[in-house]
């Protein structure tokens, strides 16, 4: 029977129980934008730096992460590929041969990575060949490089060019060659497009006189949230020849930052809840002074207060579900919208974030857990702060409410 007049009351004033479900609607999807946008903008980073140049995790020969010179790095041998692929979490094992070199054009030169990969390796796991805006990938025999977008541009070079690499190769060698690029890369991480030149990994061993020779080993594991956890294990396993580095480790500069975004937005979160909250309270404390009189009369004709208070608990949970739910529905198509056309920022606005190695662009996120939990917390401080009729239920003097 209360559920019955819970139903029928919330529907007797259809423009209040609107207004009530558009307010938690409204705020369902404020929160859900919010929250996609700032997931978004941080797993952006995330796949920028970390999955498609540091990789997950890296196994170095021990003391190489401290001094990343070629002398430290180390024979590429079968029996470590077989201990790291015994591992589930652990998707892909990539080789790389990195050094820091001089990238010269005729009239210009700047401090370069070059980085020896395999072609075939790369395109599988980071998706690198989508990257290259001009030009073409790589091919395994290559004598070619691809060079990022941000480098070329600086040196005056396009596609088809020849750019001149100056460096120290493997035990003092002589490292000098020239090598027309194959095509232009494009990052979303403007560091990383300012400097990174690709090169196939034998050209670059004997670029170097490194023959057979890594700097790293990158891991691509089936979840980034487990780096460190694999990592921890890899390297009591391989012990103290080799050391196995997460990307927390690696870049404990964007670790810290990603860590004080997210802090920042539990603190922005609470404001935001904090207005939503009073601006719901306000709905339900306008319902429930404009239903005084009824309360009254219903209490003196013999209803108990009790059952009078779950009904109107009941009513406000309905309509906080209604609005949730409503709020959920609405916010999916928008989100999704953004996420398929994110948003670009252009002029000053865009060429600050740059100068901090942002990349200019509010990405949205589409997991599941960003619609879902924003409802769920909603409707949950809505059904919270309905509980407040029931005292006002509890005080209520029959003949006062009457007369109002």
């Amino acid at each position: 029977m209360l559920v019955t007049l819970a139903w029928r009351n919330i529907w007797r004033n259809r423009r209040r129980t609107l207004i009530t479900m558009a307010s938690i609607v409204f705020a369902v999807v404020l929160c859900v934008l919010m929250n996609s946008i700032k997931k978004g903008l941080l797993d952006r980073m995330k796949e920028n730096v970390v999955s498609l140049y540091s990789g997950y995790a890296q196994i170095h020969k021990n003391g190489y992460w401290d001094k990343r010179t070629l002398e430290n790095t180390f024979v590429h041998q079968p029996d470590l590929v077989k201990t790291v692929s015994q591992y589930a979490e652990i998707k892909n094992l990539i080789p790389r041969l990195e050094s820091f070199t001089l990238a010269a054009s005729d009239d210009y030169a700047k401090g370069s990575m070059i980085v020896g990969i395999d072609p075939s390796a790369e395109a599988s796991v980071t998706k690198l060949h989508d990257k290259v805006k001009a030009g073409s990938y790589l091919q395994a025999d290559d004598e070619a490089v691809l060079v990022s977008e941000g480098l070329a541009e600086y040196l005056k070079l396009n596609v088809n060019d020849t750019i001149i690499i100056l460096g120290q190769g493997y035990q003092g060698v002589n490292a000098v060659g020239k090598y027309e690029i194959k095509g232009l890369l494009k990052f979303g991480s403007p560091e990383l497009n300012k400097g990174l030149i690709y090169i196939p990994l034998k050209e670059s061993q004997k670029l170097f006189g490194a023959y057979n020779r890594l700097s790293a080993f990158v891991l691509m594991l089936d979840n980034i949230d487990k780096s460190q956890v694999v990592s921890n294990r890899l390297a009591a396993r391989l012990g103290s020849e080799y050391e196995v580095m997460s990307w927390q480790t690696m870049a404990p500069e964007l670790d810290q930052f990603i860590e004080s975004e997210q802090r920042e937005n539990i603190v922005f979160q609470a404001v935001l809840y904090m207005l939503i909250a009073f601006g719901i309270f306000g709905t339900i404390l306008m319902m429930t002074l404009e239903r005084e009189r009824e309360f009254g009369i219903l209490t003196a004709i013999g209803m108990r207060k009790f059952p009078l208070s779950m009904m109107v608990v009941m009513e406000n949970l309905m309509i906080s579900l209604g609005g949730a739910f409503g709020g959920f529905l609405l916010s999916m198509p928008v989100v999704y919208y953004f996420f398929k056309y994110p948003i670009r920022l252009t002029g000053t606005l865009a060429e600050a974030y740059e100068n901090f190695g942002l990349e200019p662009i509010f990405y949205f996120s589409i997991e599941p857990i960003v619609f879902y939990t924003q409802a769920l917390i909603v409707m949950v401080l809505a059904s919270v702060l309905s509980f407040y009729p029931i005292l006002k239920i509890r005080r209520l003097k029959p003949v006062v409410a009457m007369r109002k």
